[in-house]
């Protein structure tokens, strides 16, 4: 029996939503012959292990070290002081580093792996590098393009470069260029490019097992909607959450219907139907009353009410997460409208709005612009998308679960 290790970085929950979709598609390729361990911090060691209850010995705490929350994303001003200063409840940026390695190389030496995977941890990396232990790094991001205010993260950039080109494969989790979404969040060097492969998004396959619709179906059978997708972790949720309420306001919007979707599992008490006149339902009352919606807000979606969301609604609204991107643009064809956190989801819509599959938007009327835009010239964009989604490889995970398969093997 083989031992990997899966180093999960706990900042957002791409990360998690790959490796979750890369351990399916390993247990069904290699079934009992792997031994994981998997590794990770805060939110995502807890969904680990509500995931895995039975292999919670399995299961273990990595104090990686992440940015501070701000009110929308990362502050930029308290992660760059709590470089070499304590910052509310974490030590300093260089000495979470040196713990958290110490912890890590305990492992190492301890559980002898055959093979590590690092989706956005780099710590790991190096530690394989160091021991001989074949290392695969997955990624959307290599050196990526920076706005003029962030020239001073260019420095953290080639440093964090160099860590990832120490693994022995790096696996991009897009489809091949030209149809690669992250395009413009990957600046290979000559050095490294040999060790790059192009698997596809680390997309669902499965099909759902569909049941009796649910009475949110039901409320949005046949209605002219845009989905409005809140994700990320607590500040970058949250933050998404006031951009879309200042949107909602605005009288343009006054026969806009919209499905906002919270993206929290743990409150599911978030249901409610907003009619045209500003009364609020549940949207059980919704459905018996049947109320003309404009807005509905839900706490979380089943993967059946998901689906059944992104082949009904009109357009998608996020902030730009990669892992979304492909879900939406590449197995639904939905053009897409994003309002950026981060540097890499502006790099990522941006490259959308050049290929036609969706507009950019910053702030409040840019964001009503779009939606005007949108509807004006949507045969255009399907257009545009259908030509996309035709070209989208969608199976990185399988496709990745085979190179570590055959990796694997050789080593026997």
């Amino acid at each position: 029996m083989k031992k990997i290790g899966q180093f999960i970085y706990p900042w957002g929950n791409g990360h998690y939503s790959r490796m979750m979709r890369l351990n399916d598609a390993l247990n069904e390729i290699m079934n009992d012959e792997l031994e994981t361990h998997f590794f990770s911090k805060g939110e995502i060691l807890e969904r680990l292990l509500k995931k895995f209850p039975e292999k919670a010995e399995n299961i273990h705490e990595i104090l990686m070290p992440t940015p501070i929350d701000g009110k929308f994303g990362p502050s930029l001003s308290l992660s760059m002081l709590n470089f070499l200063v304590p910052i509310s409840d974490n030590q300093s940026l260089v000495t979470q580093i040196s713990n958290y390695l110490k912890e890590e190389r305990r492992f190492f030496d301890y559980e002898k792996f055959d093979l590590v995977i690092n989706d956005g941890d780099m710590g790991s990396n190096v530690l394989a590098n160091n021991r001989n232990i074949t290392s695969i790094f997955v990624t959307n991001q290599f050196k990526p393009k920076l706005w003029k205010s962030r020239f001073y993260f260019k420095p953290a950039l080639a440093f964090i470069a160099r860590q990832i080109s120490k693994a022995t494969k790096i696996i991009v989790a897009d489809s091949p260029p030209p149809y690669t979404i992250c395009e413009y969040n990957l600046n290979f060097t000559k050095d490294v490019n040999h060790k790059v492969t192009y698997v596809g998004h680390f997309s669902k396959n499965k099909k759902i097992k569909r049941t009796q619709n649910t009475e949110l179906e039901m409320l949005i059978q046949d209605s002219d909607f845009g989905y409005w997708m809140r994700t990320g972790n607590k500040s970058t949720n949250e933050g998404t959450g006031e951009r879309y309420e200042e949107v909602f306001h605005q009288e343009q919007m006054i026969n806009e219907r919209r499905l906002v979707s919270h993206a929290k599992d743990h409150n599911l008490e978030i249901d409610s139907v907003l009619d045209k006149n500003g009364k609020k339902y549940s949207i059980s009352e919704a459905v018996e009353k049947r109320i003309d919606w404009i807005q509905i807000d839900k706490g979380y979606l089943s993967e059946q009410e998901k689906e059944t969301v992104l082949n009904s609604c009109k357009y998608a609204v996020i902030n730009g997460s990669h892992t979304v991107m492909g879900e939406i643009l590449g197995n639904h064809a939905k053009p897409i409208i994003g309002i950026p956190v981060y540097d890499e989801h502006t790099n990522q819509i941006q490259w959308a709005e050049e290929k036609k599959l969706g507009l950019y938007a910053q702030n409040r009327d840019q964001v009503i612009d779009a939606i005007g835009k949108l509807r004006s010239n949507y045969d255009d964009f399907q257009d545009s998308i259908n030509q996309f989604s035709k070209n989208f490889n969608g199976n990185g995970a399988e496709n990745t679960a085979k190179i570590i398969s055959e990796t694997l093997q050789g080593k026997k």
